[in-house]
């Protein structure tokens, strides 16, 4: 076990990442914390350079330099800003909107951070995905975040399968010119679940759509999508199991090939095991001997 504290290691080399929330709308949200940091540190690792420069000039930050990091320059990025932590220099990482590390490349760099024993500190805040959950009506007890779908139909229809049978709510994310498509993959590997949408979250402009997935695609058919929208939907059991599925999606699936399909969505081989064992009902040892012979 490797343990770090994040304020009492003085003695320690390096400096310190710093992950800091920002608001996902309404810059009142925004905290104290937060802007104190964003003063404090000496370099600012920006997803949106643009979009942070506003932030930073509406309260009134102009000491640190700030650089980009994002999706399409990470791995020439890292490097950098670990060069800036080995000098002893704070990095504070800020993604366009609400908490880095979510549906955002901000986990890479905490990582390879972790790794080299740097300091990672959080500076919480707003996060687009439970602000939506908590005001939704669907139940918080237990909940799983997927975030985007993949854009390919195949991998999309793949990864919906897998969590056909989650008892969670399901919360995604997924930009206006999609969320129609996403919806119909929705409606179409879930059943006609109970879900809401949440659009603008914080801004003038907030909106909570409530119904079935069928009502939804309705909806859609006749209004022009607006804004980034959070879907939430509600998780399997009882009457919202999908009346069409007959027969469980691995049906005809040896326990391998049962295997090879979760683990397509990104999950690693042990859990894909536990997770097959569960779904046919199954000692884990039995399916691990069977898939590793």
């Amino acid at each position: 076990m490797n343990h770090r504290y994040s304020f009492q290691d003085e003695g320690r080399p390096g400096g310190t990442l710093y992950l800091v929330a920002t608001p996902i709308g309404n810059l009142e949200d925004m905290t104290y914390r937060a802007i104190n940091t964003l003063k404090s540190v000496a370099v600012i690792a920006a997803e949106d350079t643009r979009q942070t420069r506003k932030l930073l000039t509406h309260f009134e930050i102009s000491g640190p330099r700030m650089i980009s990091y994002h999706e399409h320059n990470k791995n020439s990025k890292e490097e950098a800003i670990l060069s800036l932590l080995r000098e002893g220099e704070s990095v504070a990482l800020v993604s366009d909107a609400g908490t880095p590390g979510i549906s955002d490349p901000g986990a890479d760099i905490v990582r390879a951070a972790v790794e080299e024993g740097f300091a990672v500190v959080p500076i919480p805040g707003a996060v687009a995905g439970v602000t939506a959950l908590i005001a939704s009506g669907l139940p918080t007890d237990r909940f799983t975040f997927i975030g985007f779908l993949p854009r390919d139909k195949k991998k999309r229809i793949s990864e919906l399968e897998f969590f056909k049978h989650y008892p969670d709510t399901l919360i995604f994310y997924e930009a206006p010119h999609r969320v129609e498509e996403m919806i119909k993959a929705l409606f179409e590997v879930l059943g006609d679940r109970q879900m809401v949408i949440g659009r603008e979250l914080t801004k003038r402009f907030e909106q909570f759509s409530r119904g079935k997935l069928s009502e939804c695609l309705e909806w859609f058919s006749k209004e022009n999508p607006r804004g980034e929208y959070v879907v939430l939907v509600a998780g399997a059991g009882g009457e919202l199991e999908n009346p069409y599925a007959e027969t469980p999606w691995w049906e005809g699936l040896t326990l391998s090939e049962h295997v090879e399909r979760i683990v397509e969505t990104g999950v690693s081989k042990k859990e894909a095991v536990k997770i097959v064992a569960k779904e046919r009902g199954l000692q884990k040892r039995e399916v691990y001997n069977t898939v590793m012979a």
